[in-house]
Protein backbone atom coordinates (compact mmCIF):
# COMPACT_ATOMS: atom_id res chain seq x y z
CA UNK A 1 0.00 0.00 0.00
CA UNK A 2 1.04 3.25 -1.26
CA UNK A 3 2.26 6.33 1.50
CA UNK A 4 -0.46 8.78 0.24
CA UNK A 5 -3.15 6.03 0.72
CA UNK A 6 -1.78 4.95 4.22
CA UNK A 7 -2.21 8.89 5.23
CA UNK A 8 -5.66 9.58 3.80
CA UNK A 9 -7.21 6.49 5.17
CA UNK A 10 -5.50 7.92 8.51
CA UNK A 11 -7.25 11.01 8.67
CA UNK A 12 -10.36 9.82 7.15
CA UNK A 13 -10.39 7.31 9.98
CA UNK A 14 -9.51 10.27 12.67
CA UNK A 15 -12.30 12.69 10.68
CA UNK A 16 -14.65 9.86 11.68
CA UNK A 17 -13.69 9.27 15.42
CA UNK A 18 -13.19 13.31 15.99
CA UNK A 19 -17.10 13.54 13.95
CA UNK A 20 -18.70 10.66 16.49
CA UNK A 21 -16.81 12.10 19.46
CA UNK A 22 -18.40 15.80 18.64
CA UNK A 23 -21.90 14.95 17.32
CA UNK A 24 -23.92 17.67 18.64
CA UNK A 25 -26.83 15.71 20.67
CA UNK A 26 -30.53 15.83 20.17
CA UNK A 27 -30.03 19.62 21.52
CA UNK A 28 -31.10 21.60 17.74
CA UNK A 29 -29.57 24.68 18.98
CA UNK A 30 -26.02 23.39 18.63
CA UNK A 31 -25.70 23.81 15.06
CA UNK A 32 -26.14 20.93 12.87
CA UNK A 33 -25.26 22.68 9.95
CA UNK A 34 -21.88 24.37 11.74
CA UNK A 35 -21.06 20.56 12.00
CA UNK A 36 -21.67 18.96 8.90
CA UNK A 37 -20.10 22.07 7.42
CA UNK A 38 -16.79 21.64 9.05
CA UNK A 39 -16.86 18.15 8.26
CA UNK A 40 -16.59 18.87 4.59
CA UNK A 41 -14.42 21.74 4.98
CA UNK A 42 -12.59 18.73 6.96
CA UNK A 43 -13.23 16.24 3.73
CA UNK A 44 -12.54 19.15 1.29
CA UNK A 45 -8.54 19.44 3.06
CA UNK A 46 -8.10 15.70 2.79
CA UNK A 47 -9.09 15.24 -0.83
CA UNK A 48 -6.87 17.85 -1.11
CA UNK A 49 -3.85 16.87 0.36
CA UNK A 50 -4.08 13.48 -1.42
CA UNK A 51 -3.75 14.97 -4.92
CA UNK A 52 -0.48 17.42 -3.97
CA UNK A 53 0.28 14.38 -2.75
CA UNK A 54 0.21 12.33 -6.08
CA UNK A 55 1.07 15.18 -7.76
CA UNK A 56 4.46 15.62 -5.63
CA UNK A 57 5.03 11.73 -6.29
CA UNK A 58 4.41 12.21 -9.72
CA UNK A 59 6.29 14.95 -10.43
CA UNK A 60 9.43 13.74 -8.70
CA UNK A 61 9.48 10.47 -10.46
CA UNK A 62 9.60 12.87 -13.95
CA UNK A 63 12.59 14.48 -12.28
CA UNK A 64 14.33 11.15 -10.88
CA UNK A 65 13.65 9.19 -13.89
CA UNK A 66 13.65 11.40 -17.86
CA UNK A 67 12.54 10.86 -20.62
CA UNK A 68 14.89 8.95 -23.05
CA UNK A 69 13.47 11.51 -25.88
CA UNK A 70 15.56 14.49 -23.98
CA UNK A 71 18.38 12.37 -24.53
CA UNK A 72 20.68 13.43 -27.75
CA UNK A 73 23.26 10.77 -29.34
Amino acid sequence: MKKVNITSIALLVYLIIMSVIGWPGNNPENGYTEYFCIIGATLAVILLLRFLQIKRLKMRGKINHPDDSSKTS
